[in-house]
């Protein structure tokens, strides 16, 4: 079973960006028991969420946007109180989870732990699990090992809790093919505009229309207070960038962390392997066990020809149950003890694991060696490098902060003291409209925004404090332009208003012309000239505006020709629907990727509906007057 658990890409997949992101779990402490919310997030059950776990899940959250977003990723786009009660009810969610999986008494072994760490690509070398880039890549996050496979146990057991419901999701195939059929339906149809420019001649806006709509919508037409400013960033990247190691720095580092450096003996190893899945199988499975070893002992040139023919063991098995070089700690002890107790060639025993029952092969033999400094040179340059920038970050922060305040008439003298570079904005509005795009960047961080815009910054032109957008890296601004709030004069926008006026007028009479036609169409008058026929389907209509696929699809068809009509960037077109196609047959590869697809979706309202069952089970209590006032990093 060891390969089958070991190359089960999906869960794998799951925790490859375990390594690459910020971390946040529960945690030992967020099962202590507590009475009422107090100045909590939240309880679930008799469990609490902490605004430091909602704290650690937001960074988290922000990460994975940076990671995804790179230049347009904004620190604000999760500054909403939707996306702020998101993050709560996903930390619920997780929390209601671990709560049932508890009660349920559904645990990760450390078996499946090792296997899953083993298999996470980051953290190989040369396709084989490496300890030392393991406990680097821990390092460069922060995290401890027991921290990390604490996480890791609890999201597995959260997988197999999840992977219950949503495994049993079903779809049948005649229910993907009535689906299928009804979503490969064609409609063969014409299309007769009604265009809304016929009407212009028609429609006159008198001025004092236009000036009442200018007054009575004058917030149409404000212009937001806006500003640039110049910035500088004190980031660990930036002293990074400034940072050299020394060769003596390097060879004393390798010299003190030789452990480091030491890589163990592996081993290479093959076997057969009869599985025992319950004690009244082990009887069976032993005496067919001892049967194999004979075999193998009268003909050890066989042992990959019978692995593959009686190996129980998917993973390996038809590799002639090689299992290639494995260290310890990678392998069921029992397993493991044998193999490193071998010479090279030998062949085992029948050896008990909680598999079942093994016949090994001892393949191969990789001594543990030292790795030479040449070799992790650029590993060890890299880790000085980041530890003399983080204890010169530590100690510079203060002094960058002070600095930037003591000396509020510019940022130049901090620039200079601390080797950065000003940098200078775009324009930025106080308050930008979500619609159009927001210059990305340090001074999207609604609190540095904030300070610009504040008295101190725009009328005293003093630098604003040193502000941390995230950890190991503090910003500070100046204001070098302000343009203040205003309201565009009537005469530079009632050109627009009249067009505006114009073009909705036009609409209505449009509409109310298409109207009266397409009564008369129903009533059997149809002297429309028709464009030339189109197909569409539901599958195929993403080039189609959407009025137009709901007026097609929404028109009763049982009797030919059939008569539909939406309004359409301005306009009014009339459709006429002359024939429906719906497939004789159904192509096999598609309506198998159909039924699949139809099974995801089923599976996603079969876990919706068993996290609402899980919160009527347990209590839950949201602190929303917590969540609201809470401060934004």
């Amino acid at each position: 079973m060891f390969d089958s658990v070991r190359n089960n890409k999906k869960i794998v997949q799951i925790f490859l960006a375990l390594i690459a992101l910020p971390f946040a779990f529960f945690g030992i402490d967020s099962y202590v028991r507590n009475s009422g919310v107090g100045n909590d997030l939240a309880n679930v059950g008799d469990t609490k969420i902490t605004l430091q776990q909602f704290d650690q899940a937001l960074r988290e959250r922000q990460d994975q946007m940076r990671q995804s977003l790179g230049e347009n990723f904004r620190v604000d786009m999760l500054n909403t109180p939707q996306e702020r009660m998101s993050i709560l009810n996903s930390l619920v969610d997780q929390r209601l989870l671990m709560l049932e999986a508890s009660r349920l008494r559904i645990t990760t072994s450390d078996t499946a732990l090792r296997e899953v760490i083993s298999r996470i690509p980051s953290l190989q070398e040369d396709g084989k699990f490496s300890m030392s880039r393991y406990e680097a890549a821990l390092r460069n996050q922060g995290i401890s090992q027991p921290q990390f496979e604490a996480k890791l146990r609890q999201d597995l057991t959260m997988q197999q809790l999840i992977g219950a419901v949503s495994d049993t999701a079903f779809v049948s195939a005649a229910q993907a093919e009535a689906m299928l059929r009804l979503q490969s339906e064609e409609r063969e149809y014409g299309e007769f505009r009604v265009a809304a420019e016929q009407f212009s001649s028609k429609v006159a806006i008198d001025a004092a229309t236009v000036q009442k709509y200018y007054e009575d919508n004058r917030n149409q037409f404000e212009v937001a207070e806006k500003l640039r400013a110049d910035y500088l960033v004190l980031s660990l990247d930036a002293l990074l960038a400034q940072t050299k190691a020394s060769e003596a720095d390097i060879k004393s580092w390798y010299d003190s962390h030789k452990d480091r450096y030491q890589q163990a003996e592996e081993r290479r190893a093959s076997h057969i392997l009869v599985l025992a899945k319950s004690d009244s199988d082990k009887g069976k499975a032993k005496i067919r066990a001892e049967e194999l070893l004979k075999e193998v002992q009268k003909a050890p040139a066989r042992f990959a020809e019978l692995a593959k023919q009686h190996s129980q063991d998917p993973g390996s098995a038809t590799k002639g149950g090689d299992l290639g070089f494995f260290g310890r700690g990678m392998m069921v002890k029992a397993f493991e003890d044998a193999v490193f107790k071998q010479k090279e060639g030998e062949v085992s025993g029948v050896v008990e694991s909680e598999f079942g029952f093994h016949i090994i092969k001892l393949t191969g033999i990789k001594a543990g060696r030292l790795r030479p400094l040449d070799e992790v040179r650029a590993e060890i340059e890299t880790e000085v490098k980041r530890q003399t920038a983080s204890r010169k970050y530590a100690e510079v922060a203060e002094s960058f902060t002070n600095t930037v305040y003591e000396q509020s008439e510019s940022l130049q003298p901090a620039a200079e003291k601390f080797g950065l570079k000003v940098q200078s904005s775009g324009w930025l509005a106080k308050n930008p409209d979500p619609r159009e795009a927001v210059q990305p960047g340090p001074l999207a961080n609604e609190k540095i925004r904030s300070l610009l815009f504040s008295d101190d910054a725009v009328k005293n032109k003093r630098n604003t404090e040193a502000v941390e957008l995230s950890p190991n890296t503090l910003v500070a601004a100046r204001v070098v332009e302000f343009v203040p709030a205003s309201i565009k004069p009537f005469d530079t926008v009632k050109i627009d208003i009249e067009k505006k006026l114009k073009a909705q007028e036009m609409a209505a009479m449009a509409k109310a012309a298409g109207d009266a036609r397409l009564a008369e169409l129903k009533r059997g008058e149809d002297k429309i000239s028709w464009s030339s026929p189109k197909r569409v389907s539901r599958m195929q209509s993403q080039q189609l505006p959407l009025e137009t696929v709901k007026a097609l699809f929404k028109a009763d068809a049982e009797k030919l020709p059939a008569y539909a009509g939406a309004s359409v960037d301005g306009s009014f077109v009339l459709y006429k629907i002359s024939k429906i196609t719906r497939p004789e047959k159904i192509d096999a590869e598609m309506l198998k990727g159909f039924q699949t697809e139809l099974g995801s979706i089923a599976a996603r309202e079969d876990l919706s509906a068993y996290f609402t069952a899980l919160r009527s089970r347990y209590k839950i209590e949201i602190n929303k007057s917590q969540l609201e006032s809470r401060e934004r990093p």
